[in-house]
Formats: C-alpha cells, structure tokens, sequence
C-alpha cells in the first residue's frame, strides 16, 4: 500500500474532522435546510405563476425626490425582490407613488424582476389614454405588466382601449377594481360580461363581503385576484397589537398576526395575491414569511377569522 503524502495526509485529517464535526452535530451543519420557496398561484387567462404575496404602494411610496426620503423605500424594494416578490402596485391617484416606484427600479436595475400594475381612474376615451401614457412615463416603461380600470370609472370605454393595447404589446393584463363592498355586484356583472384578466378588492379578515359572490364568480370565470387592505388599513394589526399569537399559529408556519392574517386571505382558493404596503422593511420581510410554508384548511381559517375578531 503506497503512503499518503504530507499533503494528502493533511487533506485527510481535516476532511474527517469536518466529517466528525457534521456527525456530532446530528448532521444539521452538513446539510442544512432549504427556505421554502414563495408559493405562487396561476393567472388563469395565462397559467403565468405569481407570487401569493406582493406590494402596494398607497401613501408608502408618496415621498419626495431627496435621497433621505427614497432611500428606505429602495431597500423595501430590494428585500421585496430578493424574498421572492414580483407585483407591486400603484395608481395615479397615489401622489408620487409611479414616480417614485419607476425611479427606483431603474436605480436598483429591479424593473425586469417586478411585474407592475397600475390604474386608469377618469373619464373618457382621450383623457384615459392620456392618463395611462402619463403612468408609463413616470414608471419609465413603454409596457406595463397589468393595467385597471379603477372603480369602474367609464370602464367600457377604458376597456375597449385597453383591449387594443393588449394586442399592441402596451398591456399584458388587464383589469377592474373597486374599493367597497356596496360595488361587488357591479364589478361581479362586469366579471360575467367582459373578458378580463384580473379583478382587484378588498378582501381581509375584517372585511369578508368579497365571500358572498364576487370571489366565487372571479374563481368561475377564470379571472385572477388581487386582494388590498389584507389588514383593513392597518385597523386589524393595531387591534391585535396587545393580543398574544395563539399557540396553533405555528402550525401554520406563523410568528406573527401579520403572517397570519395575510395566510387567511392567501388561502382562499379565489385569490392570486395580496398586497399589503410598508415602507419598513422590518415589516416587509414579517410580511414575506406569509407566503412560505404551511396555508390553512376551512376550519383554520374559521379558527383565524374567530381568534382576530
């Protein structure tokens, strides 16, 4: 038998060293475990996945030009791409939110990595189109993932001029939204006779009208799911503040009541994606962990609706 080198003896020694360590430590060290994945749901027009959890841009991305003021909102975006998020959404009613959103995904070369979405609200064929051009142009695009028709407002103008932009390559999606309840029976008829790609409404713990009709009839005719004010504005997180997390909260991967809140709006079967806005990243990366790891069946999330309220 030829004898090992120094060198090779050396190699040896510490490869087995390596070896014991992994082995006292039950292996953990040597293989350590994966990260789920983002969960993701199809857009049904297309089957495109989507990441269950993305981001609004409502009163968070309003700031000014100052580096001070964008500076925050640059690292919410990075850590929002870097954790798996792809739609962000925003609107022309938002203030600076477009501006400031297209400027820091050409700053943070993200722009190619998000899937925007953004708003016509006006009225008429000229006025609408010359609102949406003016979105592409704060967003720096000459595409945009998802347009909407927000409220409603002149939609079957709007949509006959969106249909012509899908088919130049403008839009990718298009959509409706509608920010109350009272609207869900108006927005479920447009569902039932115009073809469209997505709806957007509110829908939380705190706010279930969505489940007596609309939900059902987007789930129906295969139109995707945008759900805002996950945590009705903030009310919902600032109720439960002071309320501990119960302890079968970690059956669902949960350690938070964000987590938890936003796997009872992910779990419906309806619904493609939630949107909850920050401009904390502390409170981004909280809301991320809601889309990995375990969802709730119908009796969890009774059990999460009862426990909330």
């Amino acid at each position: 038998m030829s004898r090992l080198s120094p060198f090779d003896r050396r190699a040896f020694l510490q490869t087995s060293g390596l070896a014991l360590a992994a082995t006292v430590a039950g292996r953990a060290w040597a293989t350590p475990p994966e990260t789920p994945s983002m969960l993701t749901r199809p857009i049904p027009s297309t089957q495109e996945a989507l990441p269950v959890i993305g981001m609004g841009t409502w009163q968070t991305f309003d700031v000014g030009a100052g580096a001070e003021e964008r500076a925050p909102l640059e690292e919410v975006l990075r850590a929002f791409v870097t954790l798996g998020g792809t739609l962000v959404d925003s609107s022309p009613m938002y203030g600076q939110s477009e501006e400031v959103l297209g400027a820091l995904a050409v700053k943070t070369g993200l722009q190619s990595k998000l899937f925007t979405a953004t708003k016509v609200w006006t009225s008429g064929k000229e006025e609408g189109i010359r609102q949406m051009e003016d979105s592409l142009r704060k967003l720096r695009t000459q595409r945009v993932d998802l347009m909407e028709v927000h409220n409603l407002v002149d939609a079957a103008t709007h949509l006959d001029t969106l249909r012509a932009w899908k088919e130049q390559g403008r839009v990718r999606y298009v959509g409706v939204t509608h920010y109350t309840a009272s609207a869900h029976e108006a927005v479920a008829k447009l569902l039932l006779s115009r073809p469209v790609d997505f709806v957007q409404i509110n829908y939380s713990v705190g706010e279930r009208e969505a489940d007596q009709r609309l939900l059902s009839v987007a789930r129906d005719k295969g139109v995707a799911v945008i759900a805002n004010r996950p945590f009705a504005g903030g009310g919902l997180l600032q109720r439960l503040k002071r309320k501990p997390l119960p302890p079968w909260a970690s059956e669902l991967d949960c350690e938070s009541w964000a987590q938890l809140l936003l796997k009872f709006v992910i779990s419906h079967p309806a619904v493609t994606c939630a949107i909850p806005a920050t401009s904390k990243v502390s409170h981004l990366r909280d809301n991320m962990k809601a889309g990995r790891g375990r969802l709730p069946d119908e009796k969890l999330r009774a059990r999460i609706a009862a426990e909330a309220a």
